[in-house]
């Protein structure tokens, strides 16, 4: 969502680093710059203006411009104040350690993907032991409840509807229902409504008094552009709402609006919802998306995604891998498992440079590429799989019909298996020989560069 903006604050960078020492008249330039860019972004203009002043004040100070590098001083006064724009500190979901069940109550407007949002939500919790509930309170909408029993059944997370009619009725209810069913978390689904729908905003405020959630959370369409602003702050008035959830925020728009939220509102962002899978909801990280926005990138959340999807199946892969070699079996694991961490694309965009590098490449089309891998090893037998070395030229021909690819993808597969196992089989020849730590420390940075998580090892 960012790129535009992303790729103007990096070249205005770039300009300030080419100058060697600045004069009052470059950060003067760089100002402007950075100004246009932002509200070109779609950023709320009084935001732009006293985020650039702030800037410039510090910019301008003595030991930036009289320092040996002055150009990334620049840059780390950029990178603070827009962490600081953002939120400066992560805003963590606050659940309530004496009170069960917990209630989440989402409010916002018709169309900023509230429901899908709640259906996110519920699965990122039970992903973390909890049992949460949903309850489909928004009445007015057509087929709303039936859209969050779908999604519901999607990820064994259950839903309740109560009568369909009464709105408050069914949150209260819901929580009734949550007690007798063992739930400890109830996430109620209200209707989208307008800022001006005094009717509307009403039943929001009557639903908040009857189950008194701990945490009420405003979900907000990052595409929405400069009227955001309007729109918080109505709901900030009414429902007094905790933290934002930022959704559609993989989309293409200039995405000022997300930052301005916070400066507006004093709200924080809690989530922010990166793609459709249900586990696409992420914790909000100010300093990293600053990082993201300014070209630096994630590496910290690459490194943190490796770890979740770590388990002890892998290391154990890792072990059978070095007795008896890299099978097509094991590249397929792989890549299912770079899929589980968001895909190569998103592993990418977490990468310094990497969304500049990846629209010079013509967009992601790693998904697309591993699909036609995979239709490759599904093709092969189950021995074939096993021992790459047996495929000769017939079976080429023949797994090549079988995936509707040609012989030349083919030989290419089995090219990077057959690199592959030449890395693994040196890995293997380390482990013959040297001490054993040294031995451990090696086989990790194997698994990390691998994709295979924190690389912990079952021995």
């Amino acid at each position: 969502m960012f790129n535009n903006l992303s790729d103007r604050l990096t070249d205005t960078f770039d300009k300030l680093r080419g100058k060697g020492k600045l004069t009052e008249d470059d950060i003067n330039v760089a100002m402007r710059e950075i100004r246009m860019a932002l509200l070109e972004a779609d950023v709320n203009f009084r935001v732009v203006k006293d985020f650039v002043a702030r800037c410039k004040e510090q910019c301008l100070e003595a030991d930036v411009l009289d320092s040996l590098s002055p150009a990334q001083n620049v840059v780390k006064v950029v990178l603070d104040e827009l962490t600081e724009l953002l939120g400066s500190t992560e805003s963590k979901l606050v659940l309530m350690q004496n009170r069960t069940p917990n209630v989440i109550m989402l409010v916002g407007l018709q169309g900023s993907g509230k429901t899908t949002a709640a259906a996110k939500l519920a699965y990122m919790l039970k992903r973390q032991g909890r049992s949460p509930e949903l309850a489909a309170c928004d009445t007015h909408r057509p087929a709303a409840a039936d859209q969050l029993a779908t999604l519901g059944s999607e990820i064994g997370v259950p839903v309740y509807r109560g009568d369909g009619k009464d709105a408050v009725a069914i949150a209260r209810e819901s929580v009734r229902d949550a007690v007798d069913n063992l739930r400890d978390v109830v996430i109620v689904d209200t209707a989208g409504r307008l800022q001006i729908d005094e009717l509307m905003m009403q039943e929001a405020v009557d639903i908040k008094r009857a189950v008194k959630p701990d945490q009420v959370l405003m979900v907000v369409d990052a595409m929405t552009g400069q009227d955001i602003v309007n729109v918080v702050s109505e709901f900030a008035e009414r429902t007094d709402f905790d933290g934002v959830i930022m959704s559609k925020l993989d989309g293409d728009a200039r995405g000022g609006g997300a930052l301005s939220v916070r400066a507006v509102t004093g709200k924080p962002i809690k989530f922010v919802s990166m793609g459709e899978k249900p586990d696409s909801l992420e914790v909000f990280h100010p300093d990293r998306m600053a990082k993201r926005i300014l070209g630096m990138g994630d590496v910290v959340g690459i490194i943190e995604t490796a770890q979740a999807n770590a388990d002890a199946a892998q290391a154990e892969a890792a072990e059978r891998m070095l007795r008896e070699g890299f099978t097509m079996d094991d590249m397929l694991a792989q890549m299912q498992q770079i899929r589980k961490m968001g895909g190569v694309g998103k592993l990418l965009g977490m990468l310094p440079g990497g969304d500049k590098m990846m629209r010079q490449m013509g967009g992601d089309q790693s998904e697309e590429q591993m699909r036609k891998i995979e239709a490759m090893i599904y093709s092969m037998t189950k021995e074939e799989r096993a021992r790459p070395k047996l495929i000769n030229g017939m079976r080429r021909q023949r797994i090549a019909r079988g995936s509707g690819r040609s012989v030349q993808e083919v030989n290419q597969l089995i090219k990077q298996w057959g690199e592959m196992n030449k890395m693994m089989g040196k890995v293997r020849g380390m482990m013959q020989s040297g001490n054993k730590k040294q031995q451990k420390r090696q086989l990790q940075q194997m698994m990390r560069n691998m994709g295979m998580g924190g690389g912990k090892l079952p021995f």
